[in-house]
């Protein structure tokens, strides 16, 4: 059975004025064309060729031996190239784009983004691509270490879990939910810190720099916050770590880092329950 979506060697069996006939068997009755500009200028009948299946504009199955940017059973960074009413079209490096539903996507896209997708049949038989179960397709093995820098694209977010991150495309990796992440979107390539290597492999990384170096753009971005809230805030790092972090897009330890910098910077004032600036 010939296999959609997949690599496969079949014998040449008839040639004709528009390519040639392939199938899986010499004498089988279940062909595919490939196309006159595909064709090896030295194949001959009773050759294999490696090629790949799958459905052309008019959803006739065809061969090709050009090689997509994904197959069945893996996952690749496509670029959209446009957004419809029912979907997106990626660029998958055939004469055809490659279809991707509106209901196997995990966030909104637009043209442009680069994504990480994989590759499914769907139920009328067409080859789609889909945003959702990455997870259980990315690589566990990684040869990071805690201390390393990796770059990586984010392609799913998690309120419980923070935003999930393919580190080279490849293997998996998270960035915790206490960790402000709001201003990423799926897509986006960014450089990242390894934290902790789990032990099924997993990474966590963090996005921010070493404390020290952390607690000014923090303390910049509290008083930024106590400007928008009209010079005052209805709290102080006795509150609830997940109102700071609601709040502030900050851990309570940041949080508490920030306040006493700009405290002993005399930049603010606790009193009552709230901060104040001056």
């Amino acid at each position: 059975m010939m296999k959609l979506g997949e690599y496969q060697e079949l014998y040449c069996v008839k040639r004709v004025d528009f390519g040639v006939y392939l199938s899986e068997e010499k004498t089988s009755d279940e062909r595919v064309l490939l196309p006159i500009k595909q064709v090896p200028p030295d194949v001959r009948i009773g050759e294999k060729i490696r090629v790949f299946l799958y459905r052309d504009s008019k959803d006739r199955l065809i061969a090709t031996t050009n090689e997509p940017k994904l197959a069945i059973g893996g996952l690749a960074p496509l670029a959209v190239r446009e957004v419809g009413k029912i979907g997106a079209f990626l660029d998958w490096g055939l004469e055809k784009d490659l279809f991707l539903p509106f209901k196997q996507m995990v966030g909104r896209v637009k043209p442009k983004d680069e994504i990480l997708v994989t590759l499914y049949i769907d139920k009328s038989g067409r080859l789609c691509a889909s945003m959702r179960g990455l997870y259980e397709l990315l690589e566990k093995d990684s040869p990071y270490q805690k201390g390393d820098t990796v770059e990586g694209r984010v392609y799913e977010f998690s309120d419980n879990f923070g935003a999930f991150v393919a580190v080279d495309d490849r293997y998996s990796a998270r960035i915790a939910s206490s960790e402000d992440h709001s201003f990423l979107r799926i897509g986006d390539v960014i450089s990242a810190k390894v934290t902790e290597v789990k032990p099924d492999g997993k990474l966590d990384l963090t996005l921010r720099e070493k404390a020290y170096i952390q607690m000014g753009a923090d303390a910049e971005k509290l008083l930024e916050l106590l400007e928008s809230y009209g010079g005052v805030l209805p709290f102080t790092e006795k509150a609830e770590p997940d109102v700071i972090s609601r709040e502030t897009g900050l851990s309570k330890a940041a949080f508490k880092r920030a306040v006493g910098r700009l405290y002993r910077e005399r930049k603010i004032t606790l009193d009552g329950g709230v901060i104040r600036s001056k």
